[in-house]
């Protein structure tokens, strides 16, 4: 069964000094992990071949398939507020890009593929774990709906690669609408090149924001679309309790995606405060400081564009501005949504905040409490359920009512709370399950069973409740790491 894969490759016309060209890294033993056979048929490639010798070969790096073009993409970054003036990609490997069956370019990169000219020192490798936490979690996220990269397949090496412990070695294939940062446009703008800033602006504009090129200031434009998408994004994370917690620039797309799944985690207990990465250790992307964070990366990217918008800061600053009303819209229309509110009333604002209060005062689980609430939109035969998440339940039960008065005023408010608040999310602990038992035992059934129960986060299951439990405090995972 032979291998063709469909590249029509952009950004491999853009000249020499946006990326270094180089094969991946040959391995010892390739073994495939797994194939995400639905998004290989998206993309018109055939999954049986891709999981036959000649495609695990390519998946790891071992074989350079017609009409790939592969290279590491140069980009810069903040990196946790310091700005580092080359990063780059020190262990990806762009293979190329196809137009899906839905007319939609997306790049196709190995992650793990071997050291580059930007790896600074490191072996350019992955190690299992990261590779299946990120397989997992960016699936997950697709399903909720969330923009984000996603994962193609996975394969292991068949070599270790050190980090604390030896580790088994493996390669992600992500699939990305792009790989194109703020990183990259701070890599240009760093080095005083305004022809590579503008080439890079024209192309983004091209590819992501088509609709911009015929605005009055195109760039202006670009600008006002990233920070939109970014304002969503942000606030869809916030929704389903997701922390990134890794929010450089260079983990900024400016396809709006979700992307560099590293340290991330998903709230248990709600806490705005809560921190997940291991490196993230004065809290600077903790879970509620998310959107200023992002507003702060897009601060950069404007600064980058001015020169495309004259020179005047005017511009850049009435385009931020537009960062919190988009921001609010989307969150506060959604915690309506979360609590079965389709319209918007005056007070609804306050109900969702105090809502959040008192689970933050009261320990309560994020995504159970949302989803158990649905069960309470249908009667108060509900709430025993939705109080015990609380340390007092009586605080529940006296918003509570105050919430029935209001939700009286909507029609199926259940059912659409159900489409909207998750059964499922990936669990820390039952991420980490997942993980030790491959890494240890080179078992990878659980990792398998929980992607199947990932893939459908808002059915209900009793069968699977145990996925949907929040840990004991023995199982509680505190902190998450980066994997580089």
């Amino acid at each position: 069964m032979s291998l063709s894969i469909p590249f029509d490759n952009t950004y491999a016309r853009l000249p020499d000094r946006f990326y270094a060209r180089l094969d991946p890294a040959v391995v010892a033993a390739p073994s495939l992990v797994r194939v995400n056979a639905a998004l290989a048929r998206a993309l018109g490639i055939d999954p049986d071949a891709l999981a036959a010798p000649d495609g695990v070969a390519m998946l790891a790096g071992n074989h350079v398939p017609s009409g790939a073009e592969p290279m590491a993409l140069a980009y810069a970054g903040h990196q946790f507020g310091h700005f580092v003036p080359q990063l780059g990609d020190g262990r990806a490997n762009l293979l190329g890009e196809v137009v899906g069956r839905d007319g939609i370019r997306r790049d196709i990169q190995l992650k793990g593929s071997g050291p580059t000219p930007f790896s600074r020192s490191g072996d350019g490798r992955a190690a299992l774990g990261p590779v299946l936490r990120e397989y997992l979690i960016s699936e997950a996220m697709a399903a909720l709906g969330i923009p984000t990269t996603r994962s193609l397949a996975a394969v292991t090496t068949g070599e270790p690669v050190r980090r604390e412990t030896m580790l088994p070695g493996a390669v992600l294939t992500r699939v990305a609408a792009s790989h194109i940062r703020v990183g990259t446009f701070q890599y240009f703008a760093a080095q005083g090149d305004d022809a590579g800033v503008r080439q890079l602006a024209d192309y983004a504009i091209a590819r992501h924001y088509p609709e911009a090129a015929s605005a009055e200031n195109p760039y202006l434009a670009f600008l006002n679309g990233v920070i939109a998408r970014q304002a969503n994004l942000v606030a869809r994370w916030l929704l389903v309790g997701f922390i990134h917690g890794v929010m450089n620039t260079d983990n900024c797309s400016i396809a709006g995606e979700t992307i560099d799944y590293g340290p991330c985690a998903f709230m248990d207990a709600y806490d705005p405060g809560t921190v997940f990465s291991s490196i993230d250790q004065h809290g600077r992307y903790a879970y509620g400081n998310q959107p200023r964070i992002a507003l702060w990366n897009l601060t950069r990217l404007a600064e980058c564009l001015l020169p495309l918008l004259g020179d005047t800061e005017d511009a850049a600053k009435a385009a931020l501005a537009g960062f919190a009303p988009v921001f609010e819209a989307a969150y506060f229309g959604g915690l309506r949504r979360k609590i079965g509110l389709q319209t918007e009333r005056d007070g609804d604002n306050g109900l969702t905040g105090e809502l959040l209060k008192l689970m933050a005062e009261g320990g309560a689980d994020f995504t159970l409490t949302f989803r158990r609430l649905c069960d309470a939109a249908e009667g108060p035969g509900g709430d025993a359920a939705v109080g015990a998440l609380f340390m007092d339940a009586g605080a529940y039960e006296a918003w509570a009512q105050r919430w029935r008065v209001r939700l009286a005023m909507e029609t199926e408010s259940a059912t659409a709370m159900r489409a909207v608040n998750p059964a499922f999310i990936p669990r820390n602990h039952m991420v980490q399950a997942a993980l030790a038992a491959a890494i240890e035992r080179a078992d990878f059934q659980p990792f398998e069973t929980l992607l199947e129960v990932l893939s459908r986060p808002f059915l209900d299951d009793p069968l699977l409740d145990r996925y949907a439990t929040p840990p004991r405090d023995e199982e509680r995972v505190l902190q998450t790491f980066c994997g580089t």
